[in-house]
């Protein structure tokens, strides 16, 4: 019985019987005594009798050896007895299986002792070692070490339960497989693999081993269903060598079945899941100015896990050419960004004709971020974009509208330190630029240093509330330094930029104090002390000789201090209009603010000189020499001003539409109504200064922004349109005079109202070229990477299970924008801006995108920028089509090409640019 039980265990792997969860079709084992204890008699008795016919009838002798006498013993020997016990000469055998089974079946688990097979029927799964094996029908021979798995019929004759093999990260659904799995060798029948984005079949392949596969007859694409693909490759002989190539003989690419003449007599793929380094091969186009072209040609160098360089470049045939060096980073938890120079020497018409220009172009776009918990205490930020400033309006390798019409460039990198001391101190260090695109002027901060001191409150009890005046009295301390450099677009990196550059230092120390007043009003009073150093000033003198003023710099250090007061005083009024439970609206909230503020500011005038204006010396002007510097000069003249401003907000409480509701429902009626106004003291006239007044809402549950602003003068003005003292009311008019005035007005709808809007933000790159993150100027088209869909949603994450015929829900979403401006400084009651724009996008079918982006100035009478969009998604394939009519932007684009980056070259495209040579 022990032998039985030995043998048994030792052909299953010693599996525990709770791992055999199989449903057994014969019943040997019922709990009969008597048949167990017969049982294990016979069985005995008979393995007993197969054991002797195995052994050899002839006898062996054995030699006796003389042996030594046991009871001597050296005494040297016993420092040897643990070199005496000799391990046993007989190994002892090898088990046929390494490790534990665990398998189960639908219908039933044979196991067969003598063939050594374990056949497994029907949602048949095995796992052995590193092997998963699903499939209809499993035999496991773990005399030879091989497995077969395959199909079973139904009951309607239709093969199922496909096997799925899966050794490691390997995985392959076959129709059937025969595989060793010592040896590592396997034959598959009609495989099905993923690597990657490739989907492969083939009638056979031939596993060699872990690394090398050998297919005949395969087939291999990146459509969604490798049964039915909308294009494949097709080769008689591959080599597959997973996670690393792909190597066929000659393969011919056909599209909906049907053989196209496109073939290659051998093709090379890399399937790595790390970046590879590789050709990026260029675009050809040849409805251009300046000739044909090859454009987004170039090198990808994977240069490691963490960055990455993609060299690329255009050639035209009149001697045009471009140059990119794009590059990715990041460091997991640390950072990340990404690093762009575009470079472009641009040729237009032939040398020697009237309209020949060559303009050399270039932009660097660099964009950092750090992660908030990389370090606490410091933080580094970069978002850069500076160039020429027509290089939007001239760039052959991208078109974005919005960039276009952009008048403004910018730039900011910026490193921050805190201090935990006591006080706590916080250090930062800025760059800035900004650049005008119309007038070509560049202004720079190369840097702008900042320290600050956090608040001390000298009089605060180190336990317990700050409360009054005395124990609210804090102070603190700022530097703020700055290196202002004024340049233009020609001068731009050159000696000449640094010449007029200006240093300043402005020291401040605020003092401050709020408390109650009347238990209701809160009260601020502030004095400021502030010191200016500056390394350059000027001096003025009048030359006789040219009888014109002179203005000479003094490089050496000077200072001035100057100090200020100022408090207000404010309150919050509550107030509630009801008109009952039973209302649609049953209450209307007013919250209103009011404040009273007061600031004096004293004459400076010690830092004020003279000199003589004309030849006589006659004519004295007044001047400092500090009034050229960055952080401004001292005043001359005394100030002491009131300022009066309200902020309103109301909210109404209204009738919920839901009945099983019992509070009402909130809305906002205005978000903010302000006014404001001041009055000088010291002033000769015109104390007071204009009412401004300005507000903005929210309507239709948040999806329309209004804003909107005036100004209003109290003064009348005279026939040459200057302000003069006299109230307007006084002089016939009204209370104010409506100097200026605007509005804005936003307003996004779509379809899937409540969802997230996947749309939002989708012109990332035309926002960071410094145009608007919406398609309301169209959406922004890189030549370099034209896989991209212009509606900013990918299909792929788009759910829709709709299966039928029709559907009745169009998606689709509408943006539109309206500004006016009104103004009237010298009786012009004109509108200078009025217009709307206007973009919508909606999905003709499953597969269909259209959208469209215009508007209308109503004051110059005509349409603005117009733009077509039409996309297709051919599963795998992606479609488009993009029209701008008319106008200085008119172009059309047509793409069509694979959606994988493995097989990105596989395009066709055809387009035209705009007239960039009157730009």
């Amino acid at each position: 019985m022990y032998l039985f039980l030995t043998k048994f265990f030792w052909a299953v792997g010693a599996s525990e019987i709770s791992h055999i969860f199989t449903k057994i079709a014969l019943k040997p084992l019922r709990t009969n005594l008597f048949h167990i204890v017969f049982s294990a008699f016979f069985l005995t008795i008979g393995i007993t009798k197969n054991y002797a016919q195995e052994l050899n009838n002839q006898s062996v002798k054995i030699p006796v050896q003389k042996q030594a006498d046991s009871t001597k013993i050296n005494i040297a020997d016993l420092t040897k007895i643990g070199d005496s016990i000799k391990s046993d000469s007989v190994k002892p055998k090898k088990p046929i299986l390494e490790s534990k089974i665990k398998y189960k079946a639908e219908k039933y688990a044979k196991i067969d002792n003598k063939k050594k097979l374990i056949t497994l029927y029907d949602k048949a799964e095995l796992y052995y070692q590193d092997i998963e094996l699903k499939a209809g029908i499993i035999v496991f021979n773990y005399d030879k070490s091989e497995v077969y798995a395959g199909r079973i019929k139904d009951s309607l004759g239709n093969y199922t339960q496909y096997p799925n093999f899966k050794q490691g990260s390997n995985a392959v659904e076959p129709d059937s497989i025969r595989f060793n799995y010592k040896t590592k060798k396997a034959l598959i029948w009609n495989s099905r693999t993923e690597q990657g984005e490739f989907k492969v079949k083939a009638e056979v392949s031939k596993r060699v081993n872990d690394s090398v596969y050998f297919l005949k007859n395969a087939r291999f694409t990146t459509a969604e269903d490798i049964e039915d693909p909308e294009y494949y490759f097709r080769t008689s002989r591959l080599k597959f060598v997973p996670k690393k190539k792909v190597v066929t003989g000659l393969t011919n690419m056909v599209i909906a079945d049907v053989p196209t003449p496109l073939a290659l007599p051998f093709a090379f793929f890399p399937m790595t899941e790390t970046s590879q380094s590789g050709i990026i091969v260029p675009t050809f186009n040849d409805n251009n100015d300046r000739g044909y072209s090859l454009q987004n040609g170039g090198y990808y160098l994977a240069l490691s896990k963490y960055y990455d360089l993609a060299i690329l470049g255009d050639y035209f045939t009149n001697g045009s050419y471009a140059l990119r060096f794009e590059s990715s980073y990041a460091l997991k938890y640390k950072f990340r960004g990404n690093f762009n120079v575009r470079y472009e020497n641009l040729i237009n018409s032939e040398r020697g004709f009237p309209d020949y220009s060559k303009t050399n172009i270039y932009n660097i776009q660099w964009s950092h971020s750090q992660d908030g918990k990389a370090n606490p205490n410091s933080r580094f930020s970069a978002s850069v974009n500076f160039g020429s400033s027509k290089y939007f309006r001239q760039s052959a390798s991208q078109l974005n509208v919005g960039s276009n019409l952009n008048n403004t460039l910018s730039s900011s990198i910026s490193y921050s330190k805190t201090f935990n001391t006591i006080p706590q101190a916080n250090l930062s260090l800025t760059a800035t630029h900004s650049q005008n695109t119309n007038t070509e002027q560049i202004n720079m901060t190369l840097p702008t240093l900042q320290f600050s001191v956090d608040r001390v409150f000298p009089f605060a009890p180190k336990e317990g509330i700050k409360k009054g005046f005395f124990k609210n009295i804090n102070l603190q301390y700022n530097l703020r330094s700055e290196n202002r450099i004024a340049t233009t677009d020609s001068l731009f990196f050159k000696p000449e930029m640094f010449k007029n550059a200006k240093l300043g230092f402005q020291h401040s120390i605020p003092l401050s104090t709020n408390f109650k007043v009347f238990k209701y009003f809160s009260a601020t009073t502030s004095m400021n002390f502030e010191e200016v150093w500056y390394l350059k000033t000027i001096r003025k003198s009048f030359d006789v000789v040219t009888n014109q003023e002179v203005v000479s710099e003094v490089n050496k250090f000077d200072a001035f201090r100057t100090y200020s007061f100022s408090s207000s005083l404010g309150t919050t009024i509550y107030g509630t209009f009801k008109f009952g439970d039973t209302k649609k609206i049953q209450a209307i909230r007013h919250v209103m603010r009011p404040s009273v503020s007061y600031s004096y500011t004293p004459s400076f005038k010690q830092y004020y000189d003279t000199y003589a204006a004309d030849g006589s010396g006659t004519m004295v002007k007044e001047y400092t020499r500090f009034e050229q510097g960055i952080f401004g000069a001292p005043g001359k003249n005394l100030s002491s001003n009131v300022g009066f401003s309200l902020s309103n907000t109301f909210e109404a409480k209204v009738t919920d539409k839901d009945t099983t509701k019992t509070e009402p429902k909130k809305v906002m009626l205005l978000n903010n109504l302000n006014l404001s106004t001041s009055y000088d003291i010291t002033a000769d006239s015109l104390h007071w200064a204009p009412l401004r007044v300005s507000g903005g809402t929210a309507l239709f549950n948040n999806k329309m922004n209004v804003n909107f602003g005036m100004t209003l003068n109290p003064y009348a003005i005279d026939n040459a349109g200057r302000t003069f003292e006299k109230f307007n009311i006084d002089n016939g008019g009204s209370l104010f005079r409506m100097t200026s005035a605007n509005m804005t007005l936003n307003y996004s709808l779509s379809s899937r109202d409540g969802e997230t809007n996947k749309n939002k933000n989708k012109n990332t790159q035309g926002l960071r070229n410094g145009g608007r993150d919406d398609d309301l100027f169209g959406t922004n088209t890189d030549f370099s990477d034209r896989r991209q869909t212009q509606f900013g949603n990918d299909d792929s994450e788009e759910e829709d299970n709709f299966k039928g015929f029709f559907k009745s829900e169009v998606p689709w979403d509408i943006n539109l924008a309206y500004q006016l401006t009104y103004t009237n400084i010298k009786r012009e009651k004109q509108i200078s801006g009025n217009s709307l724009m206007m973009s919508l996008n909606t999905e003709l079918s499953k597969n269909w995108k259209v959208g469209v982006s215009s508007g209308y100035d109503f004051v110059q009478d005509g349409v603005t920028f117009t733009q077509f969009r039409f996309e297709r998604n051919l599963m795998s394939w992606r479609m488009d089509f993009s029209w701008t009519p008319f106008g200085a932007n008119a172009f059309w684009s047509f793409f069509i090409g694979i959606k994988s980056s493995m097989l990105s070259d596989i395009k066709w495209e055809k387009r035209t640019l705009p007239d960039r040579v009157l730009r």
